[in-house]
């Protein structure tokens, strides 16, 4: 299933461009190329859905829509859905994303591709409608409750009005008469993003070049799924949240993380044989060539919080049922699965049984090798082929910031082990050090690969704004970079 390779951690925000924030067009195509001229067989990104608090992939509006941000503007203007005349005079700082002017300059453009696109009766209206077809068993309930958002001003689904928050039949025929146009609109921006995507991923995949989705195991709280799946989670008769998911003290947080995503009724899961779950995989694996799986332990035991608590400190661990989910999902999609399983945090037994009954790969963390040394499991010498090998995560400083904060004894170790012979190139240490590794595979964040400082990191666990807004400059990536990856993954045989 995995071939030993090498690859980059980058989200697609994270590429440069002149539209303020990255997108499937341009940029992501000239990356595909620097994979390849480096010697890249692997690009893993973050979650592709459609973000809403905190601009988070990780929190949000559907587990199976795509991002409208990253829709390619020029890309509209080739389909004729725009002229050059409709983009907005608009300069963005470079290497950042402002989400909200990168909202309000994007939909004021998409606005307009909608209304022309409504005016075309060509073959884009057939392709249109097939979409819808092939996609209904989520783009529906997931169109209706982006259009519900705007209706109620952006308020939570469990702010709503009680008939449509309920799904009362009338009212769920009421407003998606009333709403239909604003429908239309999302479906149609659904439409161009997955052909967007599709387009890349194959431009990728004819390179050489696979991708490593991400599914985070939990939705978030103001989403489509939650609506309109309100019986397969932890609500009450009122649709209150009775528990909500987050992890307890750890590496990233004494106090845990109260991350607030509902928590499935995994009973309720059970009665409906999964059927949820198999579509979501089902999605994915058409969307990805593997899937990596955030949280993988919440499929054995998750932590369970109190709603309503401030922290997640006096939450329980409490029993899921994943080897029935994936035992079922085997049986329904076939094979074994391309799961790589994110199996960082507290692990148990239960946890590391499931993972091997389904031969997932796990992940090793070298920012977590250098501690407690002795018999640490994220050494090099200490790895089984099948895990793939990270220097650091999102949620991870990066290599450079990371090593400017611990203590002048683990340095000493790092400095040891790896044989650097220089501080200031500490990340090609680590770089070198992942890829000459045994693991199956060896992803290095983008930041890493560039060197660079804290000032680049992706996520700071726990905080709930001013992340995932890094980007790649245009001129940072040079043709040194690319010749030290090359030699590095040749040299390795992960090519």
């Amino acid at each position: 299933m995995f071939r030993r390779g090498a690859g980059i951690l980058l989200h697609i925000t994270s590429l440069p461009g002149k539209y303020g924030i990255g997108s499937l067009g341009k940029e992501g195509y000239e990356f595909v190329k620097f994979l390849v001229r480096s010697g890249q067989k692997i690009w893993q990104i973050l979650p592709l859905g459609p973000t809403g608090y905190g601009d988070s992939p990780y929190q949000c509006f559907s587990a199976f829509a795509g991002n409208p941000l990253l829709i390619d503007i020029d890309r509209l203007v080739q389909r004729k859905f725009i002229s050059k005349s409709d983009i907005p005079n608009e300069s963005f700082e470079d290497g950042y994303v402002d989400y909200g002017k990168v909202i309000n300059f994007k939909y004021s453009i998409f606005r307009k591709a909608y209304e022309n696109f409504k005016k075309d009766n060509s073959y884009v209206k057939d392709s249109f409608k097939r979409f819808c077809f092939n996609n209904s068993f989520w783009l529906e309930d997931f169109s209706l409750f982006m259009a519900l958002k705007s209706h109620f001003g952006g308020k939570s689904w469990l702010e709503w009005d009680t008939d449509i928050k309920f799904r009362k039949h009338d009212a769920l025929k009421h407003y998606s008469s009333i709403l239909k146009d604003e429908i239309e609109f999302h479906k149609f921006l659904q439409f161009v993003f997955f052909d967007d995507w599709f387009e890349l991923k194959a431009f990728a995949n004819r390179n050489g070049v696979e991708i490593v989705g991400d599914i985070p195991i939990f939705v978030a709280m103001d989403s489509a799924d939650t609506w309109s799946n309100t019986n397969i989670f932890m609500f009450d008769d009122n649709l209150v949240p009775v528990k909500v998911a987050g992890v307890p003290p750890d590496y990233f947080s004494a106090t845990g993380q109260l991350w607030g995503n509902p928590l499935y009724d995994w009973d309720k899961l059970k009665e409906t044989k999964y059927e949820w779950w198999i579509n979501r995989i089902r999605m994915s694996l058409k969307m990805y060539d593997y899937i990596r799986i955030d949280h993988f332990r919440g499929f054995a035991g998750y932590w369970a919080v109190p709603y309503g608590s401030e922290t997640a400190v006096n939450g329980k661990w409490e029993k899921a049922y994943g080897f029935d989910l994936f035992s079922k999902v085997q049986e329904n999609l076939g094979g074994n699965l391309p799961i790589i399983a994110e199996d960082l945090g507290v692990i148990t037994p239960d946890v590391v049984e499931l993972r091997d009954s389904f031969g997932f790969p796990g992940m090793k963390v070298l920012q977590f090798a250098f501690n407690n040394w002795q018999d640490n499991e994220y050494l090099p010498h200490n790895y089984d082929r099948n895990c793939v090998v990270y220097t650091g995560t999102h949620d991870n400083d990066t290599t450079v910031g990371w090593f400017n904060s611990i203590s002048d004894t683990d340095k000493e170790y790092v400095m040891k082990y790896t044989g650097a012979k220089s501080e200031k190139e500490i990340n090609w240490a680590l770089i070198k050090l992942a890829i000459s590794s045994s693991a199956v595979l060896a992803v290095i964040p983008m930041q890493d690969v560039l060197g660079l400082g804290s000032e680049a990191r992706m996520n700071r666990p726990g905080v709930a704004y001013g992340n995932w807004s890094w980007r790649v400059k245009k001129n940072q990536i040079n043709s040194k970079i690319i010749e030290k990856l090359y030699d590095l993954s040749k040299l390795y045989s992960r090519f």
